[in-house]
C-alpha cells in the first residue's frame, strides 16, 4: 500500500463528502437554522410589540380612569350645586309663601277688624241713645231716633 494513493483516496472522498455535505445536507441545515433564527426573530418581535402595547394599554388606562375620576367629580360638584340651589328655591318658595300668608292674615285681620268696630259703633250708637233717652225721659219718634242712630254713627267715624 502506498500511502501517497491513501493520502489522494481519503483527499478524494473527503472532497466527495464535503461536496455532498454542502450540495445536500447543508442547505436544509441551513434553511432549519434560518426558519429557527426568523421565528425566534419573531417571537422577539412579538414580545416586543406586546411589551409595547400593555404600556400603552396601561396609559389608557390610567388616562380613561383619570377622566373618569375628574368625571366623576364633575357630577358629584354639580350634584352639589345642584342641591343648594334647590335648598335656595325652597327657602325662596317658603319666604315667598310665608310672606303671602302674612299679608293674606293681614287683610283677614284688617277686615275683621274694620266688622268689629261696625259692629262696636252701632252699639255704641244704640248704648248712646239709650242713655240720652233715660235722661231726657221721653219717648223720641222712631223717625227721629233713625236720624239721631245714622248722625251719631257718623260722628263716631
Amino acid at each position: 500500500m502506498n500511502i501517497n494513493f491513501t493520502l489522494i483516496s481519503q483527499a478524494i472522498a473527503f472532497s466527495v463528502f464535503i461536496w455532498f455535505t454542502v450540495k445536500y445536507v447543508w442547505p436544509p441545515l441551513l434553511r432549519a437554522i434560518e426558519e429557527r433564527q426568523k421565528t425566534i426573530a419573531d417571537g422577539l418581535a412579538a414580545g416586543e410589540r406586546g411589551r409595547h402595547e400593555l404600556e400603552l394599554a396601561s396609559q389608557r388606562s390610567s388616562e380613561v380612569l383619570k377622566e373618569a375620576k375628574q368625571r366623576a367629580s364633575e357630577i358629584v360638584a354639580q350634584a352639589e350645586k345642584r342641591a343648594s340651589e334647590i335648598v335656595e328655591e325652597a327657602k325662596r318658595t317658603a319666604k315667598e309663601e310665608g310672606d303671602r300668608i302674612i299679608v293674606g292674615a293681614k287683610a283677614d285681620i284688617e277686615h275683621e277688624m274694620f266688622g268689629a268696630k261696625e259692629v262696636l259703633r252701632q252699639h255704641v250708637a244704640q248704648l248712646a241713645i239709650a242713655g240720652a233717652a233715660k235722661i231726657l225721659r221721653r219717648e223720641v219718634d222712631a223717625k227721629v231716633h233713625a236720624d239721631m242712630l245714622s248722625s251719631i254713627g257718623e260722628d263716631l267715624k
